[in-house]
C-alpha cells in the first residue's frame, strides 16, 4: 500500500460505548484472516483518560479484530517527545488513572489535582461540604508543594476544583498556598491536551468536551489578570504535532511490516469540522517523511450533521457558523472544506479503495 489510514473514534467507529454498526463492517475489508492490516492504521482519538493499551483493547471489542497499543494515538501521546518536563514536578489535571498516564509517558514527579487539595486543604471551597471540618493550621497548609508545569490531560469530574487550584498554582508560580503575584507574568508552563468543543456520545446532542473546560480556564485567568493564557503546547487534533506523529506511526508501521512502497497519502476519517477536518496544512511539515499528501473524509454519524450544514457551499455556510475551533487556532473557512463527505466509517474505507485502486 502507499497510503495510511488514520481513524478518529468518537462518532466514527463509536457512539459513547455503544458501537456503529459500520466500522465492524469496515475493519473486515481491512484485515485478512489472520487479523493482519491490509494497510498501515493508527488511531488517532482525542481522549486521554486511560492507558493506550485499554484503548487498544477496547477496540479490538467493538471491531472484532486485534488491535496493538502501537495503533493507537491518544492526546497526550506527543508528551512522551518533552523530555525537558518529566524530571519536573508538574500537575496533572483530568481524569482516569492520571497517574499511570503521567508516569507511561514519562514524568516522574506528577501531583494530581486531588493530592494538592489534601495538602492545601484551605484551597477548594466552592463546594461547602467538602471544606475542612476542623480548624487547619494555615502554615501546615502554606509550606509543601512546588510546582513548574501544568498538564491538562482532559475534562476534570469537579471543574470548579480543578479551576480554582490550577489558578492558584498559576498566579503563585508553582506555589499555590501563598498569596497571588500578578506580576509572574508569563506563569510557568501549561501543556494541553485535546481542544475539542464538543464531541458525541450517546446523547442525541453533542456533549462539552476539554475545550469547554479550556475556554473556562482561559476566561477566569484573564478576567483575574487582564492578560491572556499561555500554553507551551496545545494537543491533540487539529495540531500539527499530533498529525506529525500519527504520521511516525504509519510510517513505523509499514517499516515493520517491510513494506517497500512509500507512503504517499494520509487518509483522515473523522466526524467533526473542527478538529477531524480543520486545518490540514500541516501538510507542509512532513517534508522530511514519506507522505506527501493528506485527504480528510467526513462521515455523517457523529458531530458532523448534513442535515444542519449545507455541504453546496461550505465556505459560506462555515463564514456564518460560530467557531468552534481553539482560540489559538487562526480561522479560515478553506481549512474546514473535507475532502470527501460519506454516510458512514464503512463507506469511508470502500472509497479510500476505489481512489488508490486498491484490492486486497
Amino acid at each position: 500500500p502507499s497510503f495510511g489510514l488514520l481513524f478518529d473514534i468518537d462518532g466514527v467507529l463509536v457512539r459513547g460505548k455503544t458501537p456503529i454498526p459500520a466500522a465492524k463492517t469496515a475493519f473486515q475489508k481491512l484485515v485478512n484472516s489472520q487479523g493482519q492490516f491490509f494497510v498501515p492504521v493508527v488511531f488517532v482519538t482525542n481522549a486521554g483518560n486511560c492507558l493506550r493499551q485499554k484503548k487498544a483493547d477496547q477496540l479490538s471489542h467493538v471491531l472484532g479484530v486485534p488491535i496493538s497499543q502501537d495503533q493507537v494515538m491518544m492526546s497526550h501521546s506527543p508528551l512522551r517527545m518533552f523530555k525537558r518536563y518529566h524530571e519536573k514536578c508538574v500537575l496533572v489535571s483530568g481524569q482516569g488513572p492520571l497517574l499511570d498516564i503521567a508516569q507511561d509517558l514519562g514524568f516522574c514527579q506528577p501531583i494530581t489535582i486531588e493530592t494538592l487539595r489534601e495538602k492545601y486543604p484551605l484551597l477548594d471551597v466552592v463546594d461547602h461540604d467538602r471544606r475542612p471540618k476542623i480548624l487547619v493550621n494555615i502554615y501546615f497548609c502554606f509550606q509543601i508543594v512546588c510546582l513548574l508545569a501544568v498538564v491538562l490531560f482532559g475534562e476534570p469530574v469537579r471543574w470548579e476544583t480543578n479551576l480554582q487550584l490550577i489558578i492558584d498554582v498559576l498566579l503563585t508560580s508553582g506555589y499555590p498556598g501563598n498569596p497571588y503575584h500578578r506580576e509572574n507574568y508569563p506563569h510557568i508552563p501549561v501543556l494541553a491536551c485535546n481542544m475539542d468543543l464538543m464531541w458525541v456520545a450517546e446523547a442525541q446532542s453533542p456533549r462539552f468536551g476539554h475545550g469547554t473546560f479550556m475556554v473556562c480556564l482561559e476566561n477566569i485567568y484573564k478576567k483575574i489578570t487582564g492578560k491572556d493564557l499561555k500554553y507551551e503546547a496545545l494537543m491533540g487534533k487539529p495540531s500539527e504535532l499530533t498529525y506529525q506523529y500519527a504520521e511516525y506511526l504509519i510510517r513505523a508501521q509499514a517499516a515493520e511490516r517491510q513494506w517497500k512502497q512509500p507512503i504517499q497519502t494520509l487518509y483522515a476519517v473523522g466526524d467533526n469540522l473542527m478538529t477531524d477536518v480543520y486545518d490540514n496544512s500541516w501538510e507542509s511539515e512532513l517534508a522530511s517523511s514519506a507522505a506527501i499528501r493528506c485527504r480528510s473524509v467526513l462521515v455523517c454519524t457523529g458531530v458532523y450533521n448534513p442535515h444542519t450544514e449545507v455541504l453546496s457551499d461550505t465556505r459560506e455556510t462555515i463564514t456564518e457558523t460560530v467557531f468552534h475551533g481553539h482560540r489559538d487556532f487562526r480561522f479560515d473557512p478553506g481549512l474546514v472544506e473535507p475532502d470527501h463527505i460519506v454516510p458512514d466509517v464503512d463507506a469511508a474505507v470502500d472509497l479510500i479503495f476505489q481512489l488508490e485502486n486498491f484490492a486486497p
